[in-house]
């Protein structure tokens, strides 16, 4: 029976990428020269941690890393920047989650918006992954197009296509 998975995740190595990028970039700009300006990732959490002078230079960097990130292949869904920023001392401080792995609810969510699509196709949450099984490949191409229309805020891929 063909079927495929849907997951939601962030390559580790291209999200290192963005941020040497944006790190150079930032280094080489005139509006960001003599400021201080600190992106630490931590790998493990998928965790970014950003320091700068003022709340406008934060947004900027925000917007620098969006964009060099979604050159490297990772959706700007990904980035948690609900999280307000907050100043300690001199300096803008504020942490993004990066979105890696499907919540349950998530999960649960997308299995809905499967079944009342009204496809002869059934839906499983495995762990992370939500594995989708058809009699037709084309039910499940059709679930595909259907999923890129749904608005959860997160970024979906879509693996492992057996027939």
């Amino acid at each position: 029976m063909p079927s495929f998975d849907i997951v939601s995740k962030v390559d580790a190595q291209a999200l290192d990428n963005a941020v040497n990028v944006t790190t150079k970039e930032i280094t080489n700009r005139f509006d960001f020269k003599g400021s201080h300006v600190v992106i630490d990732l931590n790998k493990k959490e998928f965790k970014l941690n950003i320091e700068t002078d003022d709340d406008m230079k934060m947004r900027q960097l925000i917007d620098v890393l969006i964009s060099r990130a979604h050159k490297q292949g990772i959706a700007p869904e990904a980035f948690d920047v609900s999280k307000e920023g907050f100043q300690s001392g001199k300096v803008w401080k504020k942490e993004v989650q990066v979105r890696n792995g499907l919540k349950q609810e998530d999960a649960k969510k997308i299995v809905k918006h499967i079944k009342d699509s009204g496809l002869k196709v059934q839906a499983s949450i495995n762990d992370d992954l939500i594995r989708v099984t058809g009699k037709k490949i084309d039910d499940l191409q059709a679930v595909i197009q259907a999923s890129k229309g749904w608005d959860l805020g997160i970024p979906l891929q879509y693996e492992n296509m057996r027939s």
